[in-house]
């Protein structure tokens, strides 16, 4: 017998192995971006309709790495899938993300290798297509789409409540369900504010894309307009001055930006503390109050976030006659109204 067997056999005759078990389990779930034990089984049994006991008791059954995957992730209705992908689709970098026709299509970088993942509308839920280089990363994948989606939102609670406001209320019955577009990954969302510093989104997504061909991880086979992987922290942190066509300024931002989330010591992942968070990005030289927000809005999935000096809001508030003081108001979904107000642009 093996000494990790033997090791085993001692913790189940101790009364440990359960606890152990049990560990890993939140180990995992965390790990993947789930906020709770229960959030983690629930999402499992709705996507797989199994149990998360079951679905490793027929783990024989995975497919191989390279095989795709056809999952079903339901959402609560309604959802403004249309305005999600325009606002993708508008945003998408060149060969890391593609929209075509409802279809959006992305790689990911996930923990033990690159995947693909194809998102497209169905009936009450969102059809999701994932093609791993390695199964083991299948929950990440997971948790990963639902977040970039939005689709663990509540839009009846958002929409009734910034519905009742007289400012909002005709955006609300507009464009119901709208969501707030999450991330891939929380580096990427913050490189992508540092470069939409000061130049147009579509300047921004060119310069992200000329950064993502060079420095990106390459997929081993390239699928349609789909290439490579947006870069690593670690890859951004060391990218040479030639290929960040940007104010030496920003440049220091970025890099700076990366090297803190590389090693660890700047917290974006899902569960951080959103205000320590929005406190160290801040004292970051060339990061103000609206990369903060933007991050946490997209990046830490803080419903509350409220870029009050964008262009874009200041525009719609304009446009609609309010005063920027009626944003109190809208707490504490001020994320969506910002979505709202920029998609009445």
């Amino acid at each position: 017998m093996s000494e990790e067997a033997n090791d085993d056999r001692d913790l189940a005759r101790a009364g440990y192995m359960p606890q152990f078990r049990r560990g890993l389990g939140s180990f995992t779930a965390f790990a993947a971006g789930f906020s709770s034990i229960r959030q983690f089984n629930d999402t499992i049994r709705e996507v797989f309709a199994l149990s998360p006991r079951e679905l490793r008791a027929r783990v024989r059954t995975v497919p191989a790495a390279g095989s795709a995957i056809s999952l079903r992730l339901p959402y609560r209705a309604p959802i403004a899938w249309d305005e999600l992908l325009a606002f993708l689709d508008r945003r998408a970098i060149a060969g890391v993300e593609d929209v075509s026709g409802d279809t959006y299509r992305r790689v990911l970088d996930l923990e033990h290798g690159l995947a693909i993942a194809t998102m497209a509308p169905g009936d009450g839920h969102v059809a999701c297509t994932l093609v791993l280089d390695d199964v083991r990363d299948l929950a990440q994948a997971v948790a990963t789409v639902r977040r970039m989606l939005d689709l663990d939102a509540d839009p009846i609670a958002v929409d009734e409540d910034l519905g009742a406001d007289p400012v909002l209320a005709p955006l609300i019955a507009a464009r119901p369900g709208l969501r707030v577009p999450g991330a891939a990954a929380a580096h990427e969302i913050v490189t992508r504010a540092v470069l939409n510093q000061q130049v147009s989104v579509a300047g921004a997504i060119t310069l992200a894309g000329r950064i993502a061909a060079r420095y990106g991880r390459p997929l081993e086979h390239p699928d349609g307009a789909l290439t490579h992987a947006f870069p690593t922290a670690e890859a951004l942190a060391e990218a040479a001055d030639e290929d960040l066509a940007m104010p030496a300024r920003r440049r220091d931002t970025l890099r700076t930006a990366m090297r803190l989330i590389a090693s660890g010591e700047l917290d974006l992942s899902p569960g951080a503390d959103r205000a320590t968070a929005r406190r160290e990005l801040v004292a970051l030289p060339g990061i103000g109050p609206w990369t903060a927000e933007y991050v946490a809005m997209r990046a830490l999935g803080d419903p509350d976030a409220w870029p009050a000096t964008d262009l874009g809001v200041k525009h719609a508030l304009a446009r609609l006659g309010a005063d920027p003081s009626a944003a109190e108001r809208w707490r504490p979904w001020r994320s969506y109204a910002t979505l709202h107000l920029w998609s009445s642009l």
